[in-house]
């Protein structure tokens, strides 16, 4: 029996109009949302990523602050850019696109974010709040993950959980989300032995490697009904792909995330969340 193609468009636009609803709330309140973006450089990417941010938030009726710098800023000019923007009371949420310039401390910049206003989830302030279990604001693609798996009533208690990546965007907050759900985890990364064998024993697998040359999950990776989401992205031959051998999978598993079209637009509809729960809290 096929699985059950997970539609991240779908669950994104129900997110989308819970947030438009809370909208039209707060601006009845007299607040209206605001997220100040920072790009530092002219990376063609992470230009396409900030404006796609911009037109998500106007289509939710979020106000939007784009501060474009220059790739040579200093590490102070920035820190003073973001301290402006912290002690701006009109602005709720603050999105510092990554990757920064290699002369720029990245983590001294993230901790500069001021936690209230922090919706990516990644000041060291956040994450202590997350796995104390008391984080209102928690990093996008977790939280769109979490969502997802509620939106499709997949049981996460008791469940074997395996995340296939470690870095403070992904893998370590989906660690402290998935217990908090009573789930049991294993974290894999690139030294991890046996990984085939970790794999074949997960009831939910969450693959975010990003890089075919060195990891691919196939079917055989995976035990019948296994629920996979793929966060990775591949570029091949111009067309985008994760992690999983998706067509293979599907005829194995219970629940997967196709990429594109998968956890990528939830991570972008749980950033209009955390803004509007940033303002809500301001």
């Amino acid at each position: 029996m096929m699985a059950t193609r997970m539609d991240g468009l779908a669950v994104a636009n129900e997110v989308k109009r819970e947030v438009i609803s809370d909208v039209n709330d707060l601006k009845a309140r007299g607040i209206t949302p605001c997220l100040a973006t920072i790009l530092v450089g002219d990376d063609p990417a992470s230009a396409v990523y900030v404006r796609n941010k911009h037109m998500a938030c106007a289509q939710c009726g979020i106000q939007t602050k784009d501060h474009k710098i220059s790739a040579e800023v200093t590490q102070e000019q920035l820190e003073d850019i973001i301290k402006d923007v912290n002690n701006n009371d009109k602005i709720h949420g603050i999105l510092v696109q990554m990757p920064l310039p290699d002369h720029i401390n990245t983590n001294d910049i993230i901790s500069k974010i001021s936690s209230k206003k922090d919706v990516d989830g990644l000041t060291p302030h956040s994450a202590g709040l997350l796995a104390a279990g008391r984080a209102r604001l928690v990093a996008c693609t977790p939280i769109g993950i979490m969502r997802m798996l509620d939106h499709y009533n997949i049981n996460i208690e008791g469940k074997h959980v395996v995340i296939i990546n470690r870095s403070v965007l992904v893998g370590k907050p989906l660690y402290h989300l998935f217990l908090q759900k009573n789930a049991t985890v294993t974290t894999c990364h690139s030294k991890t032995q046996n990984i085939k064998k970790i794999c074949s024993l997960a009831d939910i697998i969450i693959t975010g490697v990003g890089n075919l040359d060195k990891f691919m999950l196939t079917a055989d990776m995976i035990k019948d009904n296994a629920v996979v989401i793929d966060v990775a992205i591949n570029r091949i031959d111009g067309k985008l792909t994760g992690d999983a051998d998706y067509n293979d999978i599907i005829q194995k598993a219970s629940h997967v995330t196709p990429v594109p079209g998968g956890v990528g637009p939830m991570t972008v509809a749980m950033l209009l969340k955390n803004t509007v729960v940033a303002a809500k809290y301001a």
